[in-house]
């Protein structure tokens, strides 16, 4: 008679399941579109590539249907799974809509697009369907935002802030996000934007919590809430002022603020970083200009015929 039990590890036991890796691509906005795409192409892979099954919550925009069709068209393009699904709440009611969360339970793949977090923090968080999103980072599916889709991935987003290197009192306000990364808060277009001084003064005032700015196109792959990876063209910025002096608490609004001591870790690609020991774990050089150049050649080259000769250059 044939056994029906399912496979042992060998002590008569069942093996253990396997963890379920956790990934969230947060990206700092304006990633290629067009070109290589090496942002949006690595959320396809990590989604599954050709077997992924990747919902689009173009929510935060206010040209949400022109968003959602560019992106179904560059993941068309980067060769993800046929079907990209939209969820659109337009409004917190119409998240609790059971086709939405039923679509976003299927999915392998999540992504939020740019637009105002405060649209995605007022139509996404602790409703169905920011349930399901929890429920599919739970599972393993990947969660990748850009932008306004990146800020609202941390417990707490900057929803509004003034820009600049100098840190400012007041200079800043924090909204609820999604809560999928913990002690730590996102800034996005950090370079381009000049939104260093935002985040350090956030960071000022709540020292527990670590600063994470992504410059545009690139994105901080991290994995279960812990490693961080870079991914793209510019930097990540980890801030950390558990340690610093600062005159927050008796500095007037809007008056620069004394902060001394904070640690700033700039990580390119190529860079792991442990967010729980604040520490580099490792960085591997990269010289994308180079890999960009030998791309290129390639795309320009001729095909040649396995068997034909070619004749030594001039």
């Amino acid at each position: 008679m044939l056994s029906t039990a399912g496979p042992t590890d060998g002590a008569g036991m069942p093996p253990a399941p396997r963890p379920v890796r956790r990934t969230l691509l947060i990206i700092g906005g304006a990633e290629d579109k067009l070109g290589r795409s090496v942002v949006l192409r690595r959320f396809v892979r990590l989604a599954g590539g050709r077997s992924s099954r990747i919902v689009v919550i173009p929510t935060a925009s206010s040209f949400s249907a022109e968003a959602a069709a560019l992106y179904r068209t560059v993941f068309a393009r980067l060769k993800a799974g046929p079907d990209v699904q939209i969820v659109h709440p337009p409004t917190r009611a119409a998240a609790s809509s059971p086709e939405f969360v039923a679509t976003i339970d299927a999915a392998t793949g999540v992504f939020m697009t740019g637009g105002s977090q405060l649209k995605l923090s007022q139509n996404v968080v602790g409703t169905p369907v920011g349930d399901a999103i929890h429920r599919a980072y739970r599972r393993g599916a990947v969660i990748a935002g850009t932008s306004a889709g990146a800020s609202i991935m941390s417990q707490f987003m900057i929803s509004l802030g003034d820009e600049g290197i100098t840190p400012r009192q007041r200079s800043s306000q924090l909204s609820a996000g999604l809560g999928l990364l913990t002690g730590v808060v996102v800034d996005q277009h950090f370079d381009q934007r000049g939104r260093y001084g935002r985040l350090l003064s956030i960071v000022a005032n709540s020292p527990s919590l670590l600063g994470v700015g992504i410059d545009e196109n690139t994105a901080a792959e991290i994995r279960d809430e812990r490693l961080l990876s870079v991914v793209g063209a510019g930097a990540v910025f980890v801030l950390d002022a558990r340690e610093a002096v600062t005159d927050a608490p008796e500095a007037r609004r809007g008056a620069p603020l004394l902060v001394s001591g904070a640690k700033v870790h700039t990580l390119p690609t190529g860079a792991t970083f442990d967010l729980d020991s604040v520490s580099l774990v490792r960085f591997v050089e990269r010289h994308p200009d180079i890999e960009v150049a030998v791309v290129a050649a390639k795309d320009r080259a001729p095909m040649v015929p396995a068997h034909a000769t070619v004749p030594p250059s001039a």
